[in-house]
């Protein structure tokens, strides 16, 4: 039973065509080099259009055209600490990395590979910090271990700066891979408690971007499911599409390894690799050797398919996956270098021009005047809001009519009408003021007395509704001169305080304005309304049958009365039988009459702002922020000299960025002139 598992797993190897599988295996059993053909070179040609691809990321890369948001397509090395990460990068570059206990990759090493057939000697170099040094192929492990203190500090901690090793060698692979720091959950001492979590967001913002290939390297000793490096793979690429597996040490462990590879129980999209890492003191040529001779010989590692094994399958696969991702995403790059480049020149366009001179200076500044009060004309007169039409408190005319509403309805909402006890306080009055005359006479005096107290009653309403008002103008105000003054901050601080300045003068005007009117209103009772006679004598009209239930004590003491009153119980009034008629009068008129009050206290007010906010945009405002400007205090127009240093900052900043993305628009167009020779040779 188990001779036919092996052999259905082995038909499924060999009918499978949509993933590609390898493995890395660490031997240590060396076979007979005798019986082994001499290794050809990992990669023996080049296609020509692939060099090309490779050179423009690398110099994209290079421009670190990445700090402007741009993703670029990179093979990420991952793996679990001890899997066997290093050796496999040391496989495809034929060269020697850092080895040891704990975390030998302790920054993020970006290794590119250069197939020169022609060198006769190879030509290594590290880029970091912003140097370049020449390294010697035999000390290139210590120039790395070195340059990994000189970036992350002697010890055994990570750091995110890059490092690059450049390897110019006959017979490597065109390839341009990210090796990551190794994945440990526990700390050993002289590492961070936190160093699962450094290391685990170094990842992430690599494996992250579609555009990244994840190289996750596994030890054929450990479980698939269990390793860490799948665990944070399968997060960013839950398919697998972008995911190559390459799997080690599968001599030490060769039992069952066929169906990891076959069964795929983790969704490796892109199939899995089998490689023999070198071993001790091995020429990289005897390590291919005795790897061509394990997976040809041994009983198990022999039933792999042959194109899932060897560290030549694999440089092959990743060169070939390489030239697809940066294929597919080289037009996709070209679209956001452009529209980087456009938005930022635009940006740069829409910063104020640095200003040379005093006449310059003043233009500028009465242009800024100008536009502000435009845009207060618009939003707090016009009830115009296309600047703001998101904003709801900017749409001003719409807001003060819903404050006067409010302000309205809290006027009437206030209660003089106690039905409980009706008329007790017009009877009152009229007893104060009592005096030798004709009876039934309703002197003008009492009138006036029940006014003013009325009067006094709500006279706080008024001012506390100015302040609310002239607090709201105040916020508009600002944000609209701090939003013109934007590109100027050194006229922000005078102009924010000319226009709080201006605001508290017109609030105490309208204070002093509204303590005038209610004076008035207590003053003297005076309107020409016609509303007010017809109100009173509607309202006057139910003195017949109010006066019928005090003379009758047979008839009830409930009665329905207009003017607000409703439905009352007067029975407490029959005593008062001698003066309830004028008490009775004066309650009628005065609540015709207040109806007035209170429709001049909200129409003057409405009329009274607007005025107001006309005369402070259009000349008022003005004049005073030329006044503080001015100032001794103000430091003069002379200041909109001196640029902001966060304009100076940037404008900097856009000019780099543009300079790059230019730099990086010219490199790409050049690969795809490259590419369309080449295909235009072709066709010839």
């Amino acid at each position: 039973m188990k001779k036919t598992s092996t052999k259905s797993a082995q038909q499924k190897t060999d009918n499978s065509s949509s993933k590609s599988h390898a493995v890395i295996l660490d031997d240590d059993q060396k076979p007979n080099l005798a019986d082994v053909a001499p290794a050809p070179p990992i990669v023996a040609s080049v296609n020509d259009k692939i060099r090309p691809l490779l050179d423009c990321v690398d110099k994209l890369r290079h421009l670190n055209i990445m700090q402007e948001g741009i993703q670029l397509p990179t093979i990420v090395v991952v793996g679990d600490q001890s899997s066997g990460k290093s050796s496999v990068l040391e496989s495809l570059a034929g060269i020697s990395l850092p080895k040891g206990q704990g975390i030998c990759t302790r920054v993020p090493l970006i290794m590119r590979l250069r197939n020169e057939s022609k060198m006769c000697a190879p030509n290594l170099h590290l880029e970091y910090n912003g140097k370049s040094i020449h390294v010697d192929e035999l000390r290139v492990a210590d120039a790395i271990v070195n340059a990994t203190d000189e970036i992350a500090g002697q010890g055994k901690g990570i750091s995110n700066k890059l490092l690059t090793l450049v390897v110019k060698k006959n017979g490597v692979p065109d390839l341009t891979m990210v090796d990551l720091p190794g994945i440990t959950r526990v700390a050993i001492q002289g590492q961070p408690e936190n160093i699962y979590e450094q290391i685990s967001d170094i990842i992430m913002t690599y494996i992250s971007p579609q555009e990244s290939i994840i190289l996750n390297v596994l030890s054929a000793t450990v479980d698939f499911p269990t390793c860490e490096s799948i665990r944070m793979s399968q997060k960013v690429d839950k398919t697998g599409e972008r995911t190559l597996a390459v799997v080690t040490k599968g001599d030490k462990a060769p039992e069952g390894l066929l169906e990891k590879v076959t069964a795929d129980e983790v969704n490796i999209g892109l199939g899995y690799v089998c490689v023999r890492n070198r071993i001790g003191n091995e020429t990289y040529e005897e390590a291919r050797k005795d790897e061509a001779r394990l997976f040809s010989t041994h009983p198990l590692l022999s039933k792999i398919d042959k194109s899932m094994v060897g560290v030549p399958v694999l440089a092959q696969k990743l060169v070939r996956i390489q030239a697809t991702i940066i294929s597919k995403c080289l037009p996709d790059i070209v679209r956001r270098i452009n529209d980087k480049l456009a938005a930022n020149v635009a940006e740069l366009n829409r910063l104020p021009k640095h200003l040379s001179s005093v006449a310059e200076a003043l233009t500028t500044f009465m242009c800024i005047l100008s536009t502000s009060k435009d845009s207060l004309k618009k939003i707090l007169v016009r009830g115009e809001f296309d600047e703001y039409p998101d904003e709801k408190e900017m749409h001003c005319t719409a807001r003060l009519v819903e404050m006067l509403d409010q302000y309205s309805k809290e006027l009437d909402a206030k209660n003089f009408e106690k039905k409980e006890d009706f008329l007790m306080e017009e009877i009152r009055a009229l007893e104060e003021t009592k005096g030798i005359g004709l009876p039934n006479f309703l002197p003008r005096g009492v009138f006036l007395n029940v006014l003013q107290k009325r009067v006094k009653e709500i006279a706080t309403m008024p001012e506390h509704f100015t302040g609310e008002v002239w607090n709201y103008i105040e916020r508009i105000v600002i944000k609209v001169l701090m939003h013109h003054c934007d590109n100027y901050p050194q006229l922000q601080s005078s102009t924010r305080r000319a226009a709080q300045n201006l605001i508290a003068k017109k609030k105490d005007e309208s204070v002093d304005w509204v303590r005038e009117i209610i004076g008035m209103e207590n003053q003297t009772d005076y309107t020409c309304n016609p509303e007010y006679v017809a109100n009173c004598s509607k309202i006057m009209a139910q003195q017949t049958a109010f006066m019928e239930i005090m003379n009758d004590h047979k008839k009830s003491s409930v009665i329905n009365l207009a003017g607000g009153i409703g439905v009352t119980d007067v029975g407490h009034l029959r005593k008062h039988v001698g003066v309830v008629q004028q008490a009775f009068e004066l309650k009628m008129r005065m609540i015709a009459y207040w109806k007035i009050v209170l429709m001049r206290l909200v129409d003057s007010m409405a009329l009274h702002i607007m005025f107001s906010i006309q005369n402070t945009i259009n000349k008022q405002m003005e004049e005073e922020i030329v006044k503080d400007l001015m100032a001794p205090e103000g430091g003069g127009i002379e200041r909109m000299l001196d640029e902001s240093p966060l304009v100076a900052e940037k404008r900097n900043r856009l000019k780099k960025s543009i300079k790059l993305l230019n730099e990086s628009k010219e490199v790409v167009s050049n690969v795809m002139d490259r590419i369309s020779f080449h295909g235009d040779q072709e066709r010839d």
